[in-house]
């Protein structure tokens, strides 16, 4: 399964913009071959197609990871003990990476591929320090004219024990074609077997930055902010489904209009743990009413993880089979299935039944693309973000606006 990655920047003034888009933003593109929906400006900046030749459809990795990524909010343990029971191999569970991108560091560049993450805020990667990261794009600071010491430690460990640890430092770091100068970057020394199977070769955290895990740092989008590279302090998220080519792309201070209908509805974020947590209204999937919650919006995320309660509601709707391991069976013909409908801010948000299928497991049996999170809190990951155009706004008071594709 092939994804494409493509990266377009705007160096142009406010009249050679497409007025589709808002003034000084950065395009950075995740796209099939075709040219981006945008006007002729002064400089239009491709990066060659990517692909991630180790993508396979995997649900039950794509649980384990996010239920590891979020376990402060698990409130029942016992149902998802993935780890222990040996389902899952946990030195590929990061296969089912669908979309990531491509930054320069430093000065000459040099390019790492970086997995775009709104449900963190770190940007990290592998570095020349690292003599396990042999595979992975690594970053030379002795190569960099810009690269500046700081030397402050920095670990980053998950639910199910995979790490990532190093040395801090600064370096300009460029993004779809604008720089951001003297940006603080964590680079790896040392990471376990978990991630070194990872296509990418870090992180660039889009989260607020009271998850960074070095106190003070700033995140690259406030930086963004801050050194008056975008306009506006919002960057929008469009993912691009594999039926219609894949690709998509991430667009740093405006909105694309050109990639959804209808008017964007703006929805209030409680962001104090971090996260882009949004209220979920009252929902329902045909007849059956499903109750309200809180859900992170995250990129970082394959499939839609539901609270516990919530997600055997939908199961039950969709005739489900329960796994016991996070996942649920349900029917793979979209016939048997309806859509699900999410309100937030007032509006419904559509899960088309087709989306609802995620992996064949057998000649009329699919694992889903929901799953259940395992804590009172879900997590609108891909599956929804597919869907759904997003555009995030961090400064106070926070909110995302979101419209269907």
């Amino acid at each position: 399964m092939k994804i494409t990655f493509c990266v377009a920047v705007i160096v142009a003034s406010f009249a050679a913009v497409d007025a589709r888009l808002v003034p000084n933003a950065v395009d950075f593109t995740l796209h099939p071959s075709s040219t981006p929906h945008i006007a002729p400006a002064k400089a239009l900046l491709k990066v060659p197609l990517k692909t991630n030749p180790h993508f396979k459809r995997n649900a039950r990795a794509a649980v384990l990871k996010a239920m590891n990524k979020y376990k402060m909010f698990q409130s029942d343990p016992s149902r998802h003990n993935l780890a222990t029971t040996g389902t899952v191999n946990l030195t590929d569970y990061e296969n089912d990476l669908l979309y990531y991108g491509e930054i320069t560091i430093g000065t000459p560049g040099q390019t790492v591929k970086l997995d775009f993450d709104t449900g963190s805020s770190d940007l990290w990667f592998a570095t020349t320090l690292c003599p396990r990261c042999v595979g992975k794009s690594r970053y030379d600071s002795s190569k960099s004219s810009t690269y500046h010491k700081d030397g402050r430690p920095w670990h980053i460990g998950y639910g199910d024990g995979s790490s990532a640890s190093g040395i801090c430092g600064t370096d300009d770091v460029n993004i779809g074609g604008l720089t951001i100068k003297s940006q603080t970057i964590e680079m790896a020394e040392k990471i376990s077997s978990g991630l070194i199977t990872d296509p990418s070769d870090g992180i660039l955290g889009l989260g607020f930055n009271k998850l960074t895990t070095v106190p003070g740092t700033k995140t690259p989008v406030d930086n963004m902010i801050a050194q008056g590279l975008i306009s506006k302090p919002i960057f929008s998220v469009f993912l691009g489904k594999e039926t219609n080519g894949g690709g998509g792309e991430y667009l740093f201070g405006g909105i694309n209009y050109s990639k959804f209908r209808g008017t964007l509805a703006t929805v209030p974020v409680d962001a104090s743990h971090g996260f882009w947590i949004v209220a979920v209204g009252s929902s329902s999937i045909g007849s059956t009413s499903i109750r309200a919650f809180s859900g992170i919006i995250d990129t970082g995320s394959t499939l839609l993880m539901l609270p516990n309660f919530q997600a055997n509601q939908v199961a039950r709707a969709l005739n489900a089979v329960d796994n016991r391991d996070g996942t649920y069976s349900i029917s793979c013909n979209v016939a048997d299935l309806q859509d699900l409908k999410l309100n937030i801010g007032g509006k419904n948000y559509v899960v088309p039944a087709a989306d609802l299928i995620f992996e064949q497991i057998g000649p009329d049996q699919c694992l889903a693309a929901f799953a259940y999170s395992g804590s009172n809190v879900g997590i609108l990951g891909d599956t929804f973000l597919k869907n759904n155009y997003v555009v995030f706004q961090q400064e106070v008071p926070p909110s995302v606006q979101i419209a269907a594709i």
